[in-house]
């Protein structure tokens, strides 16, 4: 029997059908090769920075899937609501994590003062 044939019979299910995913599936493959190729190209003194507004944008992801998870949706979607706020949270905290233990290497060592000798000593 065909979607058609099932829609024809059923008109509330002609609220919930699918639409096509392969503009969808082309865009997300679009967007992979996209930005792989801008972050090989990105200098290693930009890593932080970059690292930086990945978690901006894994912290949009975050409210995203607090919605979701929250909202009243079927078992399934509260479910993959779930997942995504652990990925989510998991790559904002690692990647905090990595930014601090970057920031930390550029960190230059305090310096001695150095100590006069006891024949300059101050009066």
């Amino acid at each position: 029997m065909s979607a058609l044939a099932l829609l024809m019979e059923n008109p509330a299910a002609a609220e919930h059908a699918t639409s096509d995913y392969w503009p969808l599936a082309f865009v997300l493959l679009l967007s992979t090769f996209i930005g792989l190729g801008v972050i090989q190209r990105v200098s290693r003194l930009l890593h932080t920075p970059l690292m930086s507004l990945t978690n901006a944008i894994s912290a949009i992801a975050v409210v995203g899937s607090i919605l979701v998870t929250g909202s009243d949706y079927p078992l399934v979607i509260r479910i993959l609501g779930a997942i995504a706020l652990f990925a989510s949270t998991t790559n904002i905290v690692s990647g905090f994590l990595i930014t601090d233990r970057m920031l930390k290497m550029f960190k230059q060592p305090p310096r001695e003062k150095p100590r006069e000798s006891a024949g300059e000593q101050k009066r």
